[in-house]
């Protein structure tokens, strides 16, 4: 059927159309009752106006009408009811132009003594006929306006999956960017910051001028992983969380290659989920990278505590004892700190403390877990 409806759709329209209109006028030739000159003409306007029925369906039609009145059923009433029905939308229309084809096809011409009864079966009979191509024509355009919705609905989804790639793709992105600033930042950093203290103490005029090189690279690298981290984050959202990832039992490992006096106390309960302790792990990162970045000499302390229905921990420096280096900040590191707060319902305070340190403290609720 498909094949065949393929077929059909090729072939052109002024080929259909003269084709109808000798196939309606061989069907007014053999079946007219009397061959008068009014109603060979009256057939011949009826065939002819076939022709434009696409344009003029309604006006087509009543020209067919005649047709009607002079033989059973009319193959240009037909077809000119069908165009009708395909392209009109008012059920009212329909409704009437069906009943005056019956009412034409009923009709007895020439005009005589009229058989009730007859007339009436007559009237039914084209009633049904009339109704046939009116019920086809609309069939035809509830299915071109299904496939019409299809291809809507088809083109929304179409366009809902790229949406949700989009947003598949900007969540990647922010995580990326997180990861990026919690891991390069911090060791980069370190090495910014052992190369500058290399550079400080060492008699060496060779190993001077490495350290210097080193830390100059360092500076440049975090200064653009700054512009990296900003990008990626501009079309990110909240982000999900990437494997593997470090948990508590890596913490202690990064308090003591921080780079800084740092001292970790207190304990967790066991049965902490992997989502919190990522948090808590990459807190105690950050906080000690801001330490070794804006504090030099200063000491720091990282302890772990429980709250009631809470964990968290509180990182705490004291002040400076001598001048910070002049590194570049990604301006990220709080931020992303935050959403992992706010994404296991947690809250995140950071500020200055009153002897001149700084302090950042992470509460998470064991429900989060």
């Amino acid at each position: 059927m498909n094949r065949a409806r393929a077929v059909w759709q090729r072939v052109p329209t002024p080929v259909i159309d003269v084709v109808l209109v000798a196939v309606a006028a061989v069907d007014v030739w053999l079946n007219m009752w009397e061959h008068t000159r009014l109603g060979v003409a009256l057939g011949a306007v009826g065939c002819a106006a076939l022709a434009f029925r696409r344009r003029f369906p309604l006006g087509v039609f009543l020209l067919t009408l005649p047709v009607a009145l002079m033989q059973d059923v009319a193959v240009a009433v037909l077809a000119a009811l069908f165009t009708l029905a395909e392209r009109s939308r008012n059920r009212r229309l329909l409704a009437v132009c069906v009943a005056l084809a019956a009412v034409a096809s009923s009709t007895p011409w020439p005009l005589a003594e009229v058989d009730r009864t007859m007339t009436l079966v007559f009237f039914v009979y084209g009633l049904a006929t009339a109704a046939a191509p009116v019920l086809f024509g609309q069939l035809l355009q509830a299915q071109r306006d299904l496939a019409r919705r299809l291809a809507e609905i088809e083109e929304a989804r179409e366009h809902e999956r790229t949406l949700h790639a989009q947003a598949v793709l900007a969540r990647e992105r922010a995580q990326l960017a997180r990861e990026m600033h919690d891991v390069v930042s911090h060791q980069v950093s370190l090495i910014a910051v052992r190369a500058g203290a290399l550079q400080v103490a060492t008699k060496d005029a060779d190993a001077k001028e490495a350290a210097r090189t080193i830390r100059s690279l360092s500076v440049t690298t975090l200064d653009e992983l700054r512009t990296m981290v900003t990008l990626l984050r501009a079309s990110g959202g909240k982000a999900t969380e990437l494997t593997p990832q470090p948990t508590l039992a890596d913490l202690r490992t990064l308090v003591e290659s921080s780079g800084t006096h740092a001292e970790l106390s207190g304990e967790l309960p066991p049965g902490v989920g992997t989502p919190a302790q990522r948090a808590l792990y990459r807190t105690v990162q950050e906080a000690l990278t801001n330490v070794r970045k804006h504090a030099p000499g200063a000491e720091a302390r990282v302890e772990l505590w429980q709250d009631g229905d809470g964990i968290g921990v509180t990182v705490t420096n004291t002040p400076p004892t001598r001048p910070s280096l002049s590194l570049p900040g990604s301006q990220q590191g709080l931020v992303g700190l935050r959403e992992r707060a706010d994404i296991l319902r947690g809250t995140l305070d950071a500020g200055p403390t009153a002897e001149g340190g700084y302090r950042v403290r992470l509460r998470i609720p064991l429900s989060a877990d």
